[in-house]
C-alpha cells in the first residue's frame, strides 16, 4: 500500500521524448592542474529525455553538470543550450540560463536555519523574475511542490526533524518550485536505504512525467540509471565510451562497460601477491 507520505505513481506515460537536441556538449576539455578530466567530451541531451551519467568515482560526472550551469568553465570547447553558446556569456547573460536549470545536490544543501517552507521557497525570492509573486502564490507553490515529491504539510518543519530521504525531496521541491526547463540530480540517492532509494526513482519518473522536463542524472548506482533513464552515457578516460538506451548497455560486450554495470573489479596481481606473501 502507498504511503500518504509517497509521491504518486505515475500513470503510463505520455512523454514525448524528441531527437531534439537542447543541450550539447562539444569537443570539451578540463583539467584541473595535472589532472585532465575531460579530453575531448561530446555529449548531447535531448529535448524531454532522461539522461544518466555513469562512470567511476573522480571521472568528473559531476563537473559536467557544474559546467552546464557555469560554476565551472572549460578549458577549451563548446557547450549550448537551447542552441546558445554558454561559454561567451557573462555572468548576467548566464543568470537566465539558470533560471532554466534547476539542480538537486547530492546532501540536497538545506539551509538548517531555515523552515521546510523556507527552503522551498528560497529559489523564487532570489529570482529576479520571480520577484512580482505574492506571498499567497508563493505559498501555493511551496505547498504544491511538496506535494508534488509527497510531503504535504511538511512546510514548519527544519531539516534537523527530517530523514536524508526527505531532506532530498524537500531539494527536489526546492527546484521544482522555480519551473525549471532542466533539472540535474548529482547522486540522487547516495546514502539512501533501498526504500527512499526506490521513492527517488520514483519520484524521478513522475516529475519527468508531470512536468515535462528534461532529466540529467548522476549516479553511481545502475538500479537507478536503468530504472529511470530513456538514455546512458558512460564517461571513460575524459570521453564518452557509449550513450544509447539502457538496452544497448544491457547487450554490450565492452568489457569496460560490462565489468562496470556487474559491479566487476579487475584483477589485481600486486594483491594477489601480496596475499600470497601474507
Amino acid at each position: 500500500m502507498t504511503s500518504p507520505h509517497d509521491p504518486i505513481q505515475p500513470p503510463p506515460s505520455t512523454r514525448i521524448v524528441t531527437d531534439e537536441p537542447l543541450i550539447v556538449f562539444s569537443g570539451v576539455r578540463k583539467r584541473f592542474g595535472p589532472k585532465v578530466v575531460y579530453d575531448g567530451l561530446d555529449l548531447t541531451v535531448n529535448k524531454g529525455e532522461t539522461l544518466t551519467i555513469l562512470g567511476g568515482s573522480g571521472v568528473g560526472k559531476s563537473v559536467m553538470l557544474k559546467m552546464l550551469i557555469g560554476l565551472l568553465h572549460p578549458d577549451e570547447g563548446s557547450i549550448t543550450f537551447g542552441g546558445l553558446e554558454l561559454t561567451k556569456l557573462n555572468d548576467r547573460e548566464y543568470g537566465v540560463i539558470r533560471r532554466r536549470i534547476g539542480m538537486l545536490f547530492q546532501g540536497a544543501a538545506l539551509f538548517d536555519s531555515l523552515s521546510v517552507a523556507e527552503n522551498v521557497a528560497y529559489g523564487l525570492h532570489e529570482h529576479q523574475h520571480l520577484k512580482s509573486l505574492t506571498d499567497d502564490e508563493i505559498e501555493h507553490r511551496v505547498a504544491r511542490s511538496l506535494e508534488l515529491v509527497g510531503l504535504p504539510g511538511v512546510q514548519e518543519m527544519y531539516p534537523a526533524d527530517l530523514s536524508g530521504g526527505m531532506k532530498k525531496r524537500v531539494g527536489l521541491a526546492r527546484c521544482i518550485a522555480v519551473q525549471p526547463e532542466v533539472i540535474l540530480f548529482d547522486e540522487p540517492t547516495t546514502g539512501l536505504d533501498p526504500i527512499n532509494t526506490a521513492r527517488i526513482n520514483n519520484l524521478i519518473k513522475a516529475i519527468a512525467e508531470a512536468l515535462k522536463v528534461t532529466i540529467m542524472v548522476v549516479t553511481h548506482d545502475m538500479g537507478t540509471a536503468f530504472d529511470v533513464s530513456d538514455r546512458l552515457a558512460m564517461v571513460h578516460r575524459g570521453r564518452i565510451l557509449l550513450q544509447g538506451t539502457p538496452r544497448m548497455f544491457r547487450e554490450s560486450e565492452d568489457p569496460r562497460i560490462k565489468n562496470f554495470i556487474h559491479g566487476i573489479a579487475p584483477p589485481s596481481e600486486d594483491v594477489a601477491t601480496l596475499l600470497q606473501q601474507g
